[in-house]
């Protein structure tokens, strides 16, 4: 059973907005067997919208349209549906009446653009609105002699979220065919898309039942395997069979099975081994220790660390030696053991992280190129050094760089 979102707002189709709603309603929907095939954004202009609904139409059993349900002119979804449907739109008296009496809960004048929120489509049934004054709609309807779950919900997060769950999701159990959907999340660290991709196409491909999606970003691979059956146990045992064939596949690139982030992993692993860390770092400027930071409990083994990016604060918070710098330069193998090292001791972590390296766009050379970075790990017995380049802009050298230093960590807690 095949779904269509679309976002109703000329709002979101420039910079400053973005629809967030769709997210949450196919998590919902998910959980019901209904897969979301398409997401479409459409502006406040009517010929747009009866267009991409009557597409919409065309490809899919389930519709909903988020928005465009205002009291103002440019508030066109009512109308629109209508004309997709070929039906017709009539003022509902209660509908009118709850806008009056709150309009007067409120000690305020009932403008004349106000009532066009009582238009309802013929042959819809209305969704209560607790939070707002513009009501859903629900539509069992036919178009080119084939059934139509249409849904008009409001735009509003807290109008759009709590009426979908209260009205729209039972409705859409008690008349859709039982699906049942299982899904998971594989994650690999610093492993080429295109290398993933070899590696795991010819398996995944065979699976023709489950719906394999790729997302790469900044040295994150993010496997989403997603089956619909009759049965939940089905659908289940599909999802876990494919799964397991390609976390086989990934060996030790994969670190989550069930969409856990690389800092998450890494805290686990210190967690488990009753180790801590303590990181410096210069050309990542803190990263390492915020992406730590964000998971709640990070405390228990992350002691904290230093932004060392001049020469001066290398040496007084990470111990690391003027000569080695004057010797090897800021960027080096030395430099970054050395920061692992001294961070270490001065903290007592179990464990120091040391990065530096040249994120750009100037600073390098024909020797040390931009996009150069140089990691140490460090436990009391040994310190790893490693040296990657990265390709990109500024901000890709340090995000790939981050991702790294954390693969590391978690490597070296294997």
């Amino acid at each position: 059973m095949k779904c269509e979102i679309i976002a109703v707002g000329s709002e979101m189709l420039t910079p400053y907005r973005q629809d967030t709603n769709s997210l949450y309603l196919t998590g919902k929907l998910n959980e019901i067997g209904v897969t979301v095939a398409f997401k479409t954004i459409v502006g406040d202009r009517r010929k747009d919208l009866v267009g991409a609904i009557q597409t919409a139409l065309g490809r899919v059993d389930v519709l909903v349209l988020m928005g465009g349900l205002g009291p103002t002119e440019d508030d066109l979804t009512r109308e629109a549906t209508a004309e997709a449907l070929s039906l017709k739109l009539r003022r509902d008296g209660a509908q009118l009446a709850a806008l009056h009496a709150r309009a007067a809960t409120w000690r305020m004048p009932m403008p004349e653009n106000n009532l066009k929120q009582a238009d309802v489509i013929e042959t819809a049934a209305i969704l209560p609105n607790p939070n707002g004054s513009a009501p859903g709609q629900w539509l069992d309807a036919t178009y080119n002699n084939y059934r139509k779950i249409v849904m008009l919900v409001p735009g509003p997060p807290n109008e759009c979220r709590p009426m979908f769950d209260a009205e729209c999701v039972s409705r859409l159990r008690a008349v859709l065919p039982q699906r049942h959907i299982a899904q998971r999340t594989l994650k690999a660290a610093m492993i080429p898309e295109s290398q993933a991709d070899k590696l795991l196409a010819p398996i995944y491909t065979t699976y023709t039942d489950v719906e394999t999606t790729i997302l790469a970003h900044a040295g994150d691979i993010q496997l989403t395997l997603l089956c619909s059956k009759t049965s939940k146990e089905a659908a289940e045992q599909r999802v876990e069979e494919l799964a397991g064939r390609l976390e086989e596949a990934l060996d030790d690139w994969l670190y989550s099975s069930e969409g856990e982030s690389l800092e998450q992993i890494v805290l686990y692993y210190l967690g488990l081994r009753q180790a801590t860390l303590a990181v410096a770092e210069s050309c990542t400027g803190g990263m390492v220790a915020e992406r730590i930071t964000a998971v709640p409990g990070s405390s228990r083994s992350f002691l904290g660390g230093a932004v060392v990016y001049s020469d001066p604060l290398k040496t007084s918070f990470a111990n690391v030696p003027p000569e080695l710098i004057a010797k090897h330069g800021a960027v080096s193998t030395e430099v970054a053991a050395a920061m692992a090292e001294g961070i270490r001791r001065r903290t007592g972590a179990t464990l120091g992280l040391g990065v530096t390296g040249i994120a750009g766009p100037t600073g390098g050379t024909d020797q040390k190129p931009v996009g150069l970075v140089y990691f140490a790990v460090s436990d009391a017995h040994k310190t790893d050094s490693y040296d990657r380049t990265f390709r990109g802009d500024r901000d890709r050298v340090r995000q790939w760089a981050t991702q790294q230093a954390l693969d590391l960590i978690r490597k070296k807690l294997m």
